[in-house]
């Protein structure tokens, strides 16, 4: 089954075509960061504009990247939901003319689920479940139990601040462009992660959960109090940009090893452009711990439309049909039963 893929909850407008869940044969994305950049973060108006100007350009490379024409592709799967509300009706509207004009099933996708599918797109070994999931992106970080494709469990999730949306703000008070993320690592490799004992927050009663609002306010209050004693010195931010982020990721891999020690699990999938991330990944690799780590390949880790239609793939396999024109985009989709709408 050839799924098209599209993906538009954001600031990237993306199409793929996918083989039964997993053979890529083509991933397009065409990202607005320049865009957005000078404002410190994505201006929704914007990003619906360039959507609507790109999502057709998009589709038809990803058509000719894969060598199919339309009438060969068997499913269209759309990220609905969770995102900006504009963007997201780019996406489920360009695929519902497609589905009406060529009658074809189309299905929706939650976008956050989809990340975690993508680590599961970039391994060829067998996975075990029920296995962990570490969802860490711009505007969400959870653990989560998957037990199998379609099926979880939240375990802990943020009370405030995505983990890539503290990473963002952090680098705005560094002076940093955005995205934040990428521009903290370059700095930190040239400093010292112990030079200040920043420390994330804990969430009473809940192990699992993180709290990252009052580890970018100390940074905050740092940086002022460097700055009433002198002037702050290139080596002072690079230290301070090492401590913020060392003290985020000890964090979530202490977390992660309290939830893979209370779940038995045997597989750990990590999905979100934080996992880009090069220090995380060597942090987890010194962590030793006795359980496969999976990660999404660097085309599958940020938002993309490959892993939109992988999962969807599946989701269609499961139903037996794809969805009816009534579907809505949706600003936030419960990501498991456990989840407040």
């Amino acid at each position: 089954m050839f799924v098209l893929g599209i993906e538009t909850s954001c600031d990237e407008t993306a199409c793929a075509v996918v083989k039964d869940g997993q053979i890529i044969f083509s991933n397009v994305i065409s990202s607005q960061i320049d865009l957005h950049k000078e404002y410190g973060g994505v201006v929704p108006e914007l990003a619906c504009r360039r959507h609507v100007e790109l999502i057709i350009p998009v589709l038809n490379q990803a058509l000719n990247e894969a060598q199919l024409s339309f009438e060969q592709i068997d499913l269209i799967a759309v990220a609905h939901g969770p995102g900006l509300m504009g963007a997201l009706l780019v996406g489920l509207h360009t695929a519902k003319a497609l589905a009406l004009s060529e009658n074809k099933p189309f299905i929706g996708v939650n976008h956050i689920e989809a990340h975690l599918y993508a680590a599961l797109m970039s391994t060829t070994k067998p996975v075990i479940f029920p296995c962990l999931g570490v969802l860490l992106s711009g505007g969400h970080t959870a653990l989560v139990l998957i037990e199998q494709i379609g099926q979880y469990q939240l375990i802990g999730q943020t009370v405030d601040d995505a983990m890539g949306e503290a990473f963002d703000k952090a680098a705005r008070m560094l002076d940093l462009p955005y995205p934040g993320g990428p521009e903290i690592e370059k700095m930190a490799l040239e400093g010292d992660p112990l030079k200040y004992p920043f420390k994330a927050g804990q969430v009473k009663g809940q192990p699992f959960h993180f709290s990252f609002s009052g580890l970018k306010t100390a940074l905050l209050y740092h940086l002022r109090d460097l700055q009433k004693t002198s002037d702050i010195s290139e080596q002072m931010k690079r230290d301070s940009a090492a401590s913020f982020q060392h003290a985020a990721f000890s964090d979530l891999i202490k977390k992660t090893t309290l939830a893979i020690q209370k779940y038995s699990v045997q597989t750990v999938l990590f999905g979100g452009g934080v996992t880009n991330s090069q220090t995380l990944r060597a942090l987890f690799a010194k962590s030793n711990l006795a359980v496969e780590m999976v990660w999404p390949s660097f085309g599958l880790s940020l938002d993309n439309a490959a892993m939109i239609a992988g999962l969807g793939y599946h989701l269609y396999q499961a139903r037996g049909k794809g969805d009816a024109m009534e579907l809505k985009p949706l600003v936030r989709i419960p990501f498991c039963s456990l989840e407040k709408p």
